[in-house]
């Protein structure tokens, strides 16, 4: 599908008259626990020409589309995108790490990725994943659960429990977080990533009440954990400068 993709982020480039700075995978693919049926979630960000900015006027900053071979499309301007920095952007942060990259203008990175770095807050992003976690985990609280849910709680348990102890921008493969576990709770995950290779979005697997006890006790330790970390620490002024800078270049 890569060259599918990479001609729509042409034709969009053509159509809205915008340079497509960086498109990534986000969602199941680029975390490596797709299924067969999985949409392609594509994620980028945009800039239009330097006199787009000089308007006085709100103007509409999200490009998204949706083609009917499940290519799913969104993408934020750059003055939106640098307001999203500075919020610590959950979703945003995860894009300059995807390991799936299907556009990206390496001067947009090497200007971009440390104010990424910088402005990352473990306690906003944290949260972030935090509410997440609970609301899937109430979903995998039956006998039988939706292996979709099951790897979603899974994966932002463990997001969040890598903010805490490593307190860096967590990783986007989801296999880069199972060293967080031990070797028979790991076991357990990659059993069930084999087995969602081989099933539709919808399949319902019977509950394992071991590792859903993992996930409760994990998402517990990371609210009570949470509480103390450290905020992130944007520079304003620098962002201003790289902004300008991005505009000419």
């Amino acid at each position: 599908m890569t060259p599918k993709i990479i001609e729509k982020i042409k034709e969009i480039e053509k159509e809205r008259h915008v340079e497509v700075l960086l498109a990534v995978e986000s969602g199941s693919r680029a975390w490596g626990f797709a299924s067969p049926d999985s949409d392609y979630d594509i994620r980028f960000i945009y800039r239009h020409e330097k006199d787009w900015y000089l308007s006085p006027w709100d103007k509409d900053e999200t490009i998204e589309f949706m083609t009917e071979d499940d290519l799913d499309g969104s993408g934020w301007d750059l003055r939106k995108t640098f307001h999203l920095l500075l919020k610590s952007n959950a979703a945003l942060l995860s894009w300059f790490y995807s390991p799936i990259v299907y556009k990206e203008n390496k001067k947009f990175m090497e200007l971009f990725r440390p104010l990424a770095d910088t402005c990352f807050s473990p306690i906003a992003v944290s949260y972030h994943y935090l509410s997440m976690s609970k609301k899937y985990l109430e979903a995998c609280r039956n006998d039988e659960v939706k292996l979709k849910s099951y790897f979603y709680c899974l994966r932002t348990a463990l997001t969040g429990k890598w903010i805490i102890e490593k307190g860096t921008v967590p990783p986007v493969l989801f296999s880069e977080l199972l060293v967080l576990t031990d070797d028979f709770t790991r076991k357990k995950i990659e059993d069930l990533i084999a087995l969602k290779a081989t099933k539709g979005e919808s399949y319902y697997h019977p509950n394992d009440w071991e590792l859903f006890g993992f996930l409760e006790k994990t998402v517990l330790e990371n609210e009570e954990k949470s509480k103390g970390l450290s905020s992130g620490k944007p520079d304003k002024k620098e962002m201003e400068r790289v902004f300008r800078e991005l505009l000419i270049v």
